[in-house]
């Protein structure tokens, strides 16, 4: 049987003919070893038929359908044109060789073409490949690799679909300097601290924060020189002119020892430092709650920047975060506990990073579990839509916050929760553009719309049998009011009901004695 091998260049298509080789003799390592010699490949294999691809766009184009395994228009005319007819009825006498799958069993499906990939066939593309600009011969040396260069880039492009506002990776990096901002802040607070105590022990227990304690002490350097006169200046440092005035009474009396001035310039310094870093920390956590609203707009609604944030820093991107199923998600930054849970076959953890938000404080002892499993799975929606969704909107996030809060309603008080239905419904047409009452009155609406029409229907009752009675009443016009018609016939017709029902009691009597008198 001819073997045929399809190669889908940057180029065009080319066709070629892998001629004097047995299916018992197919030997790949032979193969893989005479693939790098033009002269024995050349007489393997024969060029047969090539199609050069009309523009770049169209380059680009056929790329993408032998991508997802579809066979185009332009690539079933060459085959049917290049390979020899298929009779109905009859086996085919040729198989085409190619390097995807799904391609082959699409042809297969429109032209009844047999097609194969296996290693053999994959062997004689990387040889066909290699000696491709040989083959064609009016291909000048320089054109097939700035055809792949530029179909490569534009390939890359319409996959990847850069998006510069869109970079997870910018979260990733500042979540991380954040916590080990937090980290060297705490440590060089302390040794600030412990430096400055040497001087003047008694400001630790006046002044409690860090940020604070570094102003104050560079503020006040050497506690000898501390007067009234810089009462102002440290009450708009404090905010508090009562501390301040108990600052400057504990210094007169403190119990610290005096520093040389270079130990104070040093103490000085390092405490400048400490508050460089604190306001840089403040910046760098506005810098991160913006791109946050940038790239998961929802999910920082729903839980918060910083949590969210940790949440795609440990699944390494916003995609990652979206591939995962809720369980996942729950006990995500919990991975050893729960290893070592299954090792040792004990309770597993009930959640990890989302720990860390307020819903899980807020909820009783016996709820948190309960609390976690519905935020994760609150959160695994809020995460694909912000991956997935073209605009950025902070809709669906606020949907899913207030069903997580009536949720919480509901473990501690009973209050019944919203359908999810209903708010996903009102955060879509939200998002289209339509007022945010306009949902609720139609939720109201539909909640108030069966009393409505029972009312309804008992007002069109009691307007009918009011215009009976009126008729009623214009028919027998003796009475006066239409009372008195109404039990004036009523009784009329009670005692023409019981004269007849007397009359019949009598007949079935008189009925009854004649049978009896007859069986006697």
């Amino acid at each position: 049987m001819a073997l045929y091998v399809l190669y889908e260049s940057a180029s065009g298509y080319g066709l070629f003919l892998a001629h004097g080789i047995d299916e018992i003799g197919q030997n790949t390592e032979a193969v893989r070893t005479s693939v790098t010699d033009l002269n024995r490949f050349g007489k393997v294999v024969k060029f047969v038929a090539f199609t050069p691809y009309g523009s770049a766009l169209d380059a680009l184009n056929q790329c993408n359908a032998v991508s997802e395994g579809q066979m185009t228009d332009e690539l079933r005319n060459f085959l049917e044109n290049s390979l020899p007819k298929v009779k109905e009825g009859k086996k085919s006498k040729f198989s085409l060789g190619l390097a995807e799958p799904k391609l082959g069993s699409h042809i297969f499906e429109v032209t009844k073409i047999p097609c194969q990939s296996n290693e053999f066939v994959l062997e004689i593309l990387r040889g066909v490949r290699l000696h491709f600009d040989r083959f064609i011969e009016n291909l000048k040396p320089g054109d097939l690799e700035k055809a792949q260069l530029g179909l490569g880039h534009s390939y890359s492009r319409a996959k990847v679909k850069f998006n510069v506002n869109r970079v997870d990776n910018m979260v990733i990096q500042a979540i991380f300097i954040l916590d080990t901002l937090d980290k060297d802040i705490n440590s060089f607070s302390m040794r600030v601290r412990e430096w400055y105590s040497w001087h003047f022990p008694e400001l630790v227990k006046i002044v409690n924060d860090n940020y604070l304690y570094a102003k104050v002490a560079k503020y006040v350097d050497d506690k000898s020189q501390l007067s009234e006169d810089m009462l102002s200046g440290l009450t708009d440092i404090v905010g508090d002119e009562d501390k301040a005035k108990e600052i400057i009474e504990a210094a007169k009396a403190s119990m610290g020892q005096d520093l040389s001035p270079i130990d104070l310039m040093n103490v000085k310094q390092f405490a400048q430092r400490v508050m460089d870093l604190a306001e840089y920390r403040k910046k760098l956590y506005d810098y991160l709650v913006a791109k946050m609203n940038d790239i998961a707009p929802n999910l920082a609604a729903l839980i918060g920047e910083v949590v969210g944030a940790r949440l795609i820093s440990h699944a390494g991107s916003l995609t990652n975060l979206a591939k995962c199923p809720s369980s996942t998600l729950q006990i995500l930054g919990a991975e050893k506990a729960l290893f070592r849970a299954l090792k040792t076959r004990g309770n597993t953890p009930k959640y990890g990073l989302i720990f860390h938000s307020s819903f899980i404080g807020r909820a009783s002892a016996r709820n948190k579990g309960r609390m976690a499993r519905y935020l994760a799975n609150k959160c695994s929606i809020a995460s694909r839509i912000d991956c997935f969704m073209d605009k950025s909107t902070t809709v669906f996030g606020d949907k899913l916050r207030e069903q997580v809060e009536e949720r919480l309603d509901f473990y501690d008080k009973g209050v019944a929760p919203r359908k999810n239905i209903d708010m996903m419904k009102s955060a879509i047409e939200t998002a289209d553009g339509k007022d945010n009452d306009e949902p609720k009155a139609a939720v109201n609406g539909d909640a108030n719309e069966e009393p409505k029409t029972e009312n309804k229907k008992k007002k069109k009752e009691k307007r009918k049998l009011d215009e009976e009675k009126v008729e009623v009443n214009g028919l027998s016009g003796e009475d006066g009011t239409a009372k008195k018609k109404k039990t004036k016939k009523s009784k009329d017709v009670v005692m023409e009901d019981v004269p007849s029902a007397i009359s019949e009691g009598k007949s079935k009597s008189k009925k009854k004695k004649s049978r009896t008198e007859d069986s006697d």
